[in-house]
């Protein structure tokens, strides 16, 4: 086994001892260091990638996450990473705040792997990172390698602070309360920040209008425990936005069957196409 420095990325090179997808230690702007993991697409070669942004408690190598880029890499490249206070990745989880760093870098190194049209797709906390990340990285590839050509938001909240449904109160209580921030280290994995946000970051909604001209789609299922459909709703009447509302489907990356995965694959390969 052999690892080489490329710039801000560490890359461990594991083509030598097996067929599986190949892995990176990236450093976000503010120093935090990410494990990344690329998935070439499995059609052949492809100037697009999708970077997948998980949704809170995730990782790069939870089986939904893992699914995800199985799927999208039948279609695309796929580069997926955990977010800082996940998985193998350092620091802490600032909930959706400096997370916009994680993907800015995971986008970067995609680019620099030799893709040229790069899709955000992202899931819960993760899709209200892809729409923020899309608002404030924007312009041509020589002036922001971390920008996105198309981004998709899965399940994601439109507003902060809400408290109407039962799992999203039982969230709030795991970031907020100590005793929650230690099951969520030992019982979920995940490493929380005890600051509040200082100040408090640009809202999904918020977000939205600032997007345009990259191509947005919202989806949300009908059924998600979390965000009711006012959420998608909103997000979606904020700015130009293509809104699927799937009936039946849950929450984030584990509601996500393959067939929407396919569709929003398929979505993705059209959009970059064009923008």
């Amino acid at each position: 086994m052999s690892s080489e420095p490329e710039g801000r990325f560490h890359t461990v090179d594991v083509s030598s001892i097996t067929r599986g997808p190949r892995r990176a230690t990236l450093r976000t702007s503010d120093g935090v260091p990410i494990e990344a993991v690329h998935d070439p697409c499995a059609a052949g070669a492809t100037d697009t990638v999708i970077v997948v942004a998980h949704g809170f408690t995730g990782s790069a190598d939870r089986p939904a996450v893992r699914r995800a880029a199985g799927v999208f890499a039948q279609y695309t490249g796929v580069v997926s990473f955990s977010f800082r206070g996940h998985g193998r990745s350092g620091g802490r989880s600032t909930v959706g705040d400096r997370e916009v760093l994680d993907l800015a870098a995971a986008v970067e190194w995609a680019r620099s792997l030799g893709y040229a049209r790069v899709a955000t797709v992202g899931f819960s906390m993760g899709g209200s990172v892809v729409l923020r990340h899309a608002a404030t990285h924007k312009g041509s590839t020589e002036a922001c390698p971390a920008h996105t050509d198309a981004a998709v938001s899965v399940s994601a909240p439109a507003r902060w602070y809400y408290r109407g449904t039962a799992p999203i109160r039982r969230l709030h209580w795991l970031v907020t309360r100590p005793a929650g921030r230690l099951v969520g280290r030992f019982g979920f994995a995940t490493r929380i920040d005890s600051e509040e946000w200082d100040p408090v970051p640009l809202s999904p909604v918020e977000a939205v209008p600032l997007i345009a001209p990259t191509p947005l789609l919202i989806v949300h299922g009908d059924r998600d425990p979390y965000f009711p459909l006012d959420h998608p709703r909103m997000l979606a009447a904020a700015g130009p936005a293509r809104l699927w509302l799937e009936p039946g489907m849950g929450h984030a990356e584990n509601a996500a069957g393959e067939e929407l995965l396919r569709r929003i694959a398929q979505w993705v390969s059209q959009w970059v196409s064009v923008a």
